[in-house]
């Protein structure tokens, strides 16, 4: 029998007392047993749920306290493995790759909507109402310009509009990530 399984079984047996049940014959004890005392009781109780705690977390009894995660940062060098994709993507797949370059596992992750909002505040995408009355990003003209375009796809629930980026928007970004980094942070 492995340590956690033992304290697993001490706990049955602490959750029955807590119960006033006799956890070896599993009768319940009369009323006028100290078991039933309310105060050994709640003990009881308490130490149960603590031995639940350590069997949950493999033998610890408080989990691990995971640390804050640092705000996205990217150096240059690791910017500069960013893979280009010469077929127009969307915002979805640049924000992966981007992601795909973090080292440091204790990092917050870069959102596509961040990218996004950053891209409306600069004036290259804009809000629009579609036919469906959904709030829809499209390209502006300057948008247009530095490669942002829509595209027509199929999905199980018939053809969509997708925002999409050629190489050189995918290089816009990139090349303005502490723009973008900047927004976040505000």
């Amino acid at each position: 029998m492995t340590e956690l399984e033992k304290i697993a079984y001490a706990k049955s047996y602490i959750e029955k007392l807590a119960n006033g049940i006799n956890p070896l014959t599993n009768q319940a004890v009369p009323d006028d047993d100290l078991i039933n005392n309310v105060r050994i009781s709640r003990c009881l109780f308490y130490v149960s749920d603590i031995l639940r705690r350590v069997v949950e977390n493999e033998g610890i009894s408080q989990p691990k306290i995971k640390p804050a995660k640092v705000p996205f940062q990217l150096d240059w060098e690791a910017r500069g493995k960013f893979e280009y994709s010469e077929i127009p993507i969307p915002i979805s797949e640049i924000t992966r790759r981007i992601n795909e370059l973090i080292r440091e596992e204790n990092m917050k992750k870069l959102s596509y909507k961040h990218i996004a909002d950053w891209l409306i505040q600069a004036g290259f995408l804009k809000l629009v109402t579609g036919d469906d009355g959904k709030t829809i990003r499209r390209p502006t003209d300057n948008g247009i310009n530095i490669g942002i375009s829509i595209e027509e796809r199929e999905s199980s629930k018939g053809p969509y509009m997708v925002v999409v980026y050629n190489q050189a928007a995918q290089e816009f970004i990139l090349d303005n990530l502490d723009a973008v980094i900047a927004f976040i942070q505000k």
